[in-house]
């Protein structure tokens, strides 16, 4: 397994959205979508704001591959589900943290999803 860089993560850690552009089953790219991505230690997490109806996380969860571009940072990764309570809890945290200032109505929808959460692991 690859790990992120110190500069990848900090980068895309400071970034307000990530394009998300996961594989179709056919192993084309769907057309890139903005997304918020949350940092936790040395990993990176996306939820999908429509929860578990999100045309992206659909594709994403099916495929487990895509490509992400934020900061500057272009990767290919692999999308691992999170299912670990503790893990979302800090996620949740994430999310409050860095896009509480737009409101309940953006924030609240992505704390709901924590069924949608995928760590993203650069390949």
């Amino acid at each position: 397994m690859t790990a992120w860089t110190s500069d990848d993560l900090d980068r895309i850690a400071a970034a307000d959205e990530l394009q998300m552009a996961p594989l179709r089953r056919d192993g084309t790219v769907r057309r890139p979508v903005p997304i918020w991505v949350v940092r936790d230690g040395d990993d990176l997490f996306v939820r999908s704001f429509r929860g578990p109806d999100g045309g992206w996380w659909r594709t994403a969860r099916a495929s487990h591959e895509g490509h992400i571009r934020s900061g500057g940072v272009d990767k290919d990764v692999t999308f691992a589900e999170v299912r670990d309570e503790e893990i979302n809890d800090r996620i949740d945290t994430a999310y409050r943290a860095k896009y509480g200032r737009y409101g309940a109505a953006y924030v609240d929808p992505m704390v709901a999803a924590r069924s949608t959460t995928l760590r993203l692991i650069p390949r």
